[in-house]
């Protein structure tokens, strides 16, 4: 018989069955579309920048999951990048610099106010401190301290400490760097100031139980979880809830907020050494508690949503409020300033804002509406656009090429001007295998070098971020794989794009072929495989001798890099694939050292000998230094019986 090419439609389809699908692929796993033909996607590398605080992170290069990236260029042109992680705050100044602890503090002491107890043979320090309002896991830095008479020294004592567990109101405990011994019986003296930063947060969401737990109606991983019509104190609940950051610059400054938590400002310093910490804004009738804020393209208003009304303390969740032009401490409206604020009629919280182009779109949960600047009297006019649609999460949108992309909580969503459902062929794929306690983790991000939306999210029995899918925006498809990121920036002020792991590093996408947080680099293993196909109608046996590959191996890093092809055999649908043969194509070109393109010189032909009814056919990789994009290999391929 004449050889049969092996040429499939691009993107993954699993909207139906994989023989309903012959023609297509059915599974992938990091690997993309481009021109139509499947690819092994780009390695990533991780960033050497180390934080500069006296308390080393245990593992990375920062201290907690990171949820939020924001990159801007001040006007001494310094790159920096805002990093919001679920334990702190940081600055980072250019690629592989410094990561700057930036957390703000809520509270300092008077001095006296806090003493030590020591322990003989022990690490563990007590410290107490009248209403400190610490959590586990808080951060306080000492000073003024002397020493408790022993190896607990006043150097000891006067650095950073984590809070370990907290004992009451008035006492808590830390761990020492050393033991402390029969000698350490003071108290550390009466001259001693502990500085506390912002309450931290949670790495994930932990689901509130018990009448009263959260907001009637409302979506509990969003904002303060607490009883129905009661107001929230500042910081009540903002320590047990997801931390997500939202954060935006401000000329060459930068505002951020806590969801839950107050506003934030950041102010540059000349001296790109010098990182002073965030303040909190009190001025006038700035907002207390807030969920998402952003810095208007407009003439520069800092926007809240799902803020506290003028004095009140009372946070409503479907409230906008903005400043002054051009003033972020203005908020008090009045004839000579543009400060002011709106309250949303569809839905029960704000989620989410995204700046677009001549508007500002805010998504509820149950509807998305413009918000468009209008200038004096009326500052700002509001128009609902679409109603009764969803949104998983404040990260959970992105932008490219003037349309608005983002997940809902069955189905995916576009807007370039009116409001669509975005065909999805991966719906059911990734709504059947989905964790959706733990969508504000959920975040979308753009790859515009490849043309593509990134969405990641929870598998069902995962509490923590392990798989993607991406939208093809140009070529129109879909694909997915696994992989573990708790946060995407896609900037073009850094080369290549941006994203954290749960290693609490910064790494960058689209940098070589290989794993590069691993030391040495790890392979990434990559593979896309076809939904089955038969004979005609699939009324004969089919038996396959022989692979014609067509493969390039343009970007490879290594000499003879490999690609293993697979025929997997089966005989009905609903039996499992049989015995397979997957043999290697092999470049015999050198790609280590050099950059080698556009030559094609690899294994001419494999055999193997697969019986089956139908059949599906894979491509993967699994070693270092390897990069491949798939042409149309052949098979040979001939009748044999009807059984």
């Amino acid at each position: 018989m004449p050889l049969q090419k092996l040429q499939f439609r691009p993107g993954v389809n699993r909207e139906s069955t994989t023989l309903a699908n012959e023609g297509g692929w059915f599974e992938s796993d990091k690997v993309r579309f481009r021109s139509g033909s499947a690819e092994k996607i780009g390695g990533w590398v991780a960033d050497t920048g180390t934080t500069t605080s006296t308390l080393t992170p245990p593992a990375g290069s920062f201290w907690g999951i990171c949820r939020s990236l924001w990159n801007w260029i001040t006007l001494s042109s310094y790159n920096l990048l805002g990093v919001g992680t679920n334990l702190k705050f940081y600055i980072q100044s250019g690629t592989g610099g410094s990561f700057y602890d930036v957390t703000p503090i809520r509270s300092t002491t008077a001095a006296g106010d806090v003493t030590f107890a020591a322990t003989n043979g022990s690490t563990t320090l007590t410290v107490t401190d009248a209403a400190h309002g610490a959590q586990a896991n808080d951060f306080v830095t000492y000073s003024g301290a002397v020493t408790l008479g022993g190896v607990i020294t006043a150097a000891v004592l006067n650095k950073e400490y984590q809070v370990v567990a907290v004992t009451s109101n008035n006492v808590y405990t830390i761990t020492s760097a050393v033991a402390a011994n029969a000698s350490d019986v003071g108290n550390g003296g009466g001259a001693t100031v502990g500085a506390y930063q912002i309450t931290t947060g949670s790495a994930v969401y932990t689901v509130s139980v018990g009448w009263g737990s959260g907001g009637w109606g409302g979506i509990n991983t969003g904002y303060t979880s607490t009883g129905w019509g009661s107001a929230a104190p500042a910081g009540v609940g903002l320590g047990v809830q997801l931390r997500l950051w939202s954060q935006s610059n401000y000329g060459e400054d930068l505002i951020f907020n806590p969801r839950g938590g107050g506003l934030y400002y950041w102010d540059t310093n000349p001296n790109p050494t010098i990182f002073d910490r965030g303040t909190l804004l009190t001025a006038g009738d700035t907002p207390d508690i807030c969920n998402f804020v952003m810095v208007s393209d407009a003439s520069r208003f800092v926007i809240c949503f799902g803020v506290n009304d003028y004095g009140s303390a009372v946070q409503n969740p479907m409230l906008i409020r903005w400043s002054d032009q051009e003033d972020y401490t203005q908020w008090t409206p009045s004839v000579t300033n543009q400060a002011g604020s709106y309250t949303l009629s569809h839905g029960s919280a704000v989620i989410t804002a995204l700046q677009a182009r001549q508007e500002i779109l805010v998504w509820t949960d149950a509807a998305l509406y413009s918000m468009q600047y209008l200038g004096a009297p009326f500052v700002w006019g509001f128009q609902i656009l679409a109603d009764n649609l969803s949104i998983v999460g404040p990260n959970a949108v992105a932008s490219a090429n003037n349309v608005v992309y983002w997940m809902g909580v069955d189905k995916f969503y576009m807007y370039s001007g009116r409001v669509e459902t975005l065909p999805c062929t991966l719906r059911s794929y990734v709504y059947n295998d989905i964790n959706m306690s733990q969508a504000f983790q959920f975040f979308a991000g753009t790859n515009e070098g490849f043309n593509e939306i990134w969405w990641y999210y929870c598998s069902a029995t995962s509490t923590t971020i392990d798989k993607y899918v991406v939208y093809n925006y140009l070529e129109r498809v879909w694909y997915y794989g696994t992989l573990a990121r708790s946060a995407w920036l896609d900037s073009p002020l850094r080369v290549e794009p941006m994203a954290t792991t749960y290693g609490n590093q910064l790494v960058y996408h689209e940098t070589g072929v290989d794993d590069g947080t691993t030391n040495p680099p790890s392979p990434i293993t990559a593979y896309v495989q076809s939904a089955d196909f038969d004979i005609g109608d699939g009324h004969n046996f089919g038996f396959v001798y022989r692979i014609i590959p067509d493969v390039t191996f343009d970007g490879s890093t290594v000499n003879a890099p490999t690609l293993d092809f697979t025929v997997r055999p089966r005989q009905f649908p609903g039996t499992n694939y049989g015995n397979a043969n997957n043999p290697s194509v092999i470049s015999s070109i050198s790609y280590a050292g050099q950059r080698t393109y556009n030559v094609q010189q690899f294994t001419e032909q494999v055999y193997v000998r697969i019986r089956g009814r139908q059949m599906a056919f894979k491509v993967s990789s699994d070693t270092l230094g390897t990069a491949w994009q798939l042409g149309v290999p052949r098979i040979e391929v001939r009748a044999d019986g009807r059984r």
